[in-house]
């Protein structure tokens, strides 16, 4: 059977995948291979871990959780997933700054993206690591800290300086928050688009560049009747208008825990479509927000006939080399379209093409045609540490101007 990733729209081209079982495997793997990639959960829509070598999946892989409560931090395996690592850490009396809609999704393939949630005073899930463990293409594990010169290259690296084993990551005490929908937002209402942004932990925009929702997640009531001109949703809402929202968090602003909060779908449910779409999204500095969004709805007719739904966070700054928010806190502006390659590809050039005069950047784990410039302090440590390529594939390749 082809091994494809959660949309299918990728198929792996690895001529041997392996399942290694522990560390030491793990390290014979990777040693005795000429081309290798680490695959996590599958969530990507491009081919950032595609390979024509050998493909490890670290789902045999033991679990690892070690919280260090004097330090509030834990250590968790590269498989494990935010989903069952939330409960542990909320039982143990911690939380997660972040976490992003989808609790699904692995640590190490979603630090390794710069995968996000939203919040204007949270920053990217790998802005967390303060540690990292990979191993090496001679197959021996290095260790790096934050305040180590190569760390900051080293936490979004998209797989290629090596395979991660484990990840430490800051914890926060943990929290309660409320969700709340809010419908009927309107494109003048942009003008209050900071306001509206900050009057939560987390929020976010749902559009199809027509009809607006708000989801606002934060520590108090919101009480406000015409709050920005919206009006409360009168049951539960998924994303998608036209899909049921039983896979969705609990929202009319019940209280509960953060990890049953931050994320906007529940673990024991398929999320979305179930893999029916494909995604994009492009990355962007937070002064310019209001006026991307005002030039993507004049060109949301355009947009409409291959869209399900936009999502619009936001994402504060981080000092991490491959980040896309390294330097700015930013605007993510998000695109879950229709599972139409054909269709999708040319709006998603115009979209970029709409984005590029404010400094739009992908997210590297999403569909994008515009490359761009690999920092040269990435591309120096990936030549120091991968000098002859072995986790090199087309899509770093292609990055570092190879």
């Amino acid at each position: 059977m082809t091994l494809t990733n959660w949309a299918g729209n990728t198929a792996f081209q690895a001529k041997d995948i392996h399942h290694p079982a522990s560390i030491d495997e793990l390290r014979r793997v990777v040693a005795g291979s000429s081309r290798v990639r680490a695959l996590g959960s599958g969530h990507s829509f491009n081919h950032v871990a595609d390979t024509t070598g050998d493909l490890v999946v670290l789902d045999r892989m033991p679990d690892l959780v070690e919280i260090d409560t004097a330090t509030s931090t834990v250590r968790v395996g590269a498989r494990m997933t935010y989903a069952r690592l939330a409960p542990l850490l909320h039982e143990a009396g911690f939380a997660l700054e972040n976490m992003a809609s989808l609790p699904h999704i692995s640590v190490a393939g979603s630090v390794a993206t710069a995968t996000h949630g939203s919040g204007d005073a949270v920053r990217c899930l790998a802005a967390a690591v303060s540690a990292v463990e990979l191993v090496t293409a001679d197959g021996s594990l290095l260790s790096l800290s934050r305040g180590d010169a190569d760390f900051p290259g080293a936490v979004v690296a998209l797989g290629a300086l090596g395979v991660v084993t484990s990840l430490t990551l800051d914890l926060v005490p943990a929290f309660e928050l409320r969700q709340y929908v809010r419908e009927g937002l309107t494109v003048e209402a942009l003008d209050h688009f900071e306001a509206i942004m900050s009057s939560g932990y987390s929020v976010s925009l749902f559009t199809d560049w027509r009809d607006t929702r708000v989801w606002v997640k934060r520590a108090e009531e919101l009480t406000d009747p015409d709050w920005y001109g919206t009006r409360p949703a009168d049951g539960p809402r998924h994303p998608l208008p036209a899909m049921p929202a039983d896979s969705c968090t609990q929202q009319l602003g019940v209280p509960g825990p953060w990890f049953e909060r931050l994320p906007h779908f529940r673990p024991d449910h398929e999320p979305s479509g179930a893999g029916d779409e494909l995604q994009s999204e492009l990355l962007l500095p937070r002064d310019r927000a209001v006026e991307a969004l005002r030039a993507l709805f004049a060109i949301g007719e355009r947009i409409r006939p291959v869209l399900h739904i936009s999502e619009v966070r936001s994402i504060a700054a981080d000092d991490l080399w491959l980040s896309p928010f390294r330097g700015r806190d930013s605007v993510g502006i998000h695109f879950t379209w229709k599972k139409d390659v054909a269709g999708v590809l040319p709006v998603l050039e115009l979209v970029e093409e709409t984005l590029a005069p404010y400094g739009a950047l992908p997210h590297w784990g999403k569909l994008f045609t515009r490359w761009p410039a690999c920092p040269p302090d990435f591309r120096d440590l990936v030549g120091r540490l991968d000098p002859d390529g072995t986790f090199a594939n087309d899509f770093t390749r292609t990055l570092l101007g190879d």
